[in-house]
């Protein structure tokens, strides 16, 4: 299946990052997980396409219920792009200790 979306249109709605949230502590139906909003059934399938456009979630069929899990492995792609993030702002960093360092050594 390809992806129509990128995993960065998965976190940017709120409601989708608590759905994110409660997946991982186990897999849930719809309607379990429509309980812990404000909105309907309706709108949380809604987010629960987004997120399984984005393979975020996958979906199994158990009896007459579907479970969604979630995919950490698809998680793996926002930790990788806030790794390289970090790794931007570390060396930055450093630099900025580097004149801070020669700028209090020409003060002496």
């Amino acid at each position: 299946m390809e992806t129509r979306r990128d995993i960065f249109q998965a976190i940017a709605d709120p409601t989708r990052r608590a759905i994110i949230m409660l997946l991982a502590v186990g897999a849930m139906t719809p309607n379990a997980l429509a309980e812990h909003f404000n909105s309907s059934r309706q709108a949380v399938s809604k987010h629960l396409q987004v997120l399984s456009e984005c393979q975020v979630v996958t979906q199994q069929q158990q009896g007459r219920e579907i479970q969604y899990h979630l995919n950490t492995a698809k998680m793996k792609e926002i930790e990788k792009w806030l790794a390289q993030f970090k790794q931007l702002l570390s060396q930055r960093f450093d630099q900025l200790d580097d004149v801070l360092t020669k700028l209090k050594a020409n003060k002496k």
